[in-house]
């Protein structure tokens, strides 16, 4: 089994008669093509993701649901294929298995009830047997785009190293300044040697920028230049871009693959684990935490306001806030807060001084911006990449707690405030990223090679997937504040959860799993009232 991508308990095997070279299931599928929408009977589940969204699904036994990714064979027929060269690769002579079982997939759930369905899944990400490209009609490109992010440098390594070394391909192309660079800068020429270094520096070297997506001049450009493989890097805005690429290739009927690499420093994207980046966001950010709680705790009553990153999901300000233990407060978007009264926040802080004559807040970027001042004017701006600009809700914070405790004369406080939030977006990736890194890029290229296209690579249940670009882009993840993880928080940090009953009332419909029996689903609105109970 290739150690890359060994096998697991969360690896399924589904054996339905298939051609030879195919490189996707055929024969007793139930397939519902993305370009029409309808295919054979397939149960209620896959009714209503196709209703959601047209998509090519797989429907097995026991309520197995293969939501797949394109094909090149879905829409140029005949294609010619090629064994693939990793075979005859010294590197991978010491492997027992090359090549990843075609009908491998990976599920989505891998916590069930005993009489559950087996529920969503999606295919298992590595090297197949039979390409669809010859290494030397290979011309690749790659693109970053949106904010920056740590590990950025290490994908775009991973790719053009793994395309040469594994592949044996010469031609790659970096494309200067996200998207708009494909049709108004220079391209710059990306070997093994030019990139050999590159993961030691924080950013990108190909520059990045937002909007600048014009589907049209971007196809003409990948055209023109006779690109047929296109790596694009980037957050969700930025998938939504390389799905709008995929169908406009798709339309023209080229051969030209499309994959996804997701990008979020937030780990805020749907499906897969985690985002690279993340992991050295949460360890940089125990870097301000410190230097907060020593700064409170130098002075008389000292409160350290910390801002991490978080435009919608609260995940680096939850885990650093766990991985410090300094921290006395955590806010995050998902959970609401008050400041006045009993049970708010001005009480907290006030309690919390009083015990231990200093304290430290992390608050994450997205939190609270229902409270500011003018939210409904600033709500309505954007970026280039549509992302609603935020006031600086750091700064607003800290004004409110001096506010407070000046007019209260009660007591005199020391706040200092610091927003680490470009000093950690620009840091070189850490260790544990590095190694995510390489496993994402070369899952996209293993993945290119063997003719798919239009999906996003990542690990689902700690095992690397091809996943339809839709499902990246349906919905942000969040975290779920009637969680255990939230628990664990707030327990460390003896914090209120500052939550009222109707919040908790939504808050556990929404974590209720989806995939429940239709006996468990008319049990579902009693399991929601006695868990509300119990938390209320």
């Amino acid at each position: 089994m290739d150690s890359v991508y060994p096998s697991s308990s969360a690896t399924i095997s589904l054996k339905p008669p298939r051609n030879s070279d195919s490189n996707s299931f055929s024969g007793s599928r139930n397939w519902v093509p993305s370009s029409s929408g309808s295919g054979h009977k397939v149960g209620s589940f896959s009714r209503s993701l196709m209703e959601k969204k047209p998509q090519k699904v797989v429907v097995g036994d026991a309520g197995y649901v293969l939501e797949d990714v394109p094909h090149f064979s879905d829409y140029i027929p005949h294609l010619p294929t090629y064994p693939n060269p990793l075979q005859d690769n010294p590197a991978y002579s010491v492997v027992k298995q090359y090549f990843v079982n075609v009908d491998d997939t990976v599920a989505q759930k891998i916590v069930v009830h005993n009489n559950s369905p087996r529920g969503t899944h999606f295919r298992r990400a590595g090297p197949r047997q039979k390409v669809y490209f010859e290494s030397d009609d290979v011309h690749a490109c790659i693109v970053t785009c949106g904010g920056l992010c740590p590990g950025l440098n290490t994908v775009i390594r991973e790719i053009v190293c793994g395309l040469h070394h594994m592949y044996g391909v010469k031609k790659v192309l970096g494309i200067d300044g996200g998207y708009r660079g494909f049709y108004s800068r220079n391209t710059i020429s990306l070997t093994p040697k030019s990139v050999n270094d590159i993961h030691k520096r924080g950013g990108t070297i190909l520059g990045t920028s937002r909007g600048g997506h014009n589907t049209s001049k971007i196809v003409d450009s990948i055209q023109d230049r006779g690109i047929n493989q296109v790596y694009i890097i980037g957050g969700d805005g930025t998938q939504k871009g390389a799905s709008v690429i995929y169908e406009e290739i798709k339309r023209r009927g080229l051969k030209v693959v499309v994959a996804g690499i997701p990008k979020t420093i937030d780990n805020d994207i749907p499906v897969i684990d985690r985002s690279f980046g993340f992991d050295t966001a949460v360890e940089e950010a125990q870097r301000a935490i410190n230097a907060a709680h020593v700064e409170s705790e130098s002075v008389e009553n000292g409160i350290g306001v910390v801002k991490l990153m978080g435009r919608y999901s609260g995940f680096i300000a939850m885990y650093a806030t766990l991985a410090s233990r300094d921290v006395d407060c955590c806010l995050i978007p998902e959970s609401p807060f008050y400041l006045e009264g009993p049970g708010g926040l001005f009480e907290y802080i006030e309690k919390r001084l009083k015990e231990n004559g200093h304290m430290v807040i992390v608050i994450a970027e997205g939190a609270g911006q229902e409270l500011l001042s003018e939210i409904m004017h600033s709500m309505a701006k954007q970026d280039a990449s549509g992302n609603k600009l935020l006031q600086d809700v750091g700064l607003w914070i800290s004004q409110k707690i001096k506010d407070h405790f000046s007019k209260r004369h009660k007591m005199t406080i020391n706040l200092k405030y610091i927003d680490p939030t470009y000093m950690i977006r620009a840091v070189p990736s850490n260790a544990s990223d590095n190694v995510y890194c390489t496993l994402l890029a070369q899952s996209a290229v293993h993945g290119a090679m063997a003719g798919y296209t239009g999906f996003t690579v990542g690990p689902v249940n700690g095992r690397h997937s091809y996943i339809p670009f839709h499902r990246i882009i349906e919905q942000q993840n969040k975290v779920v504040i009637t969680d255990r993880m939230w628990a664990r928080l707030l327990s460390s940090t003896n914090q209120p959860s500052f939550l009222r009953a109707k919040d908790v009332i939504e808050d556990k419909k929404e974590e209720l799993p989806s995939q429940l029996s239709d006996h468990q689903n008319g049990l579902k609105d009693n399991l929601v009232k006695k868990e509300i109970s119990y938390a209320l």
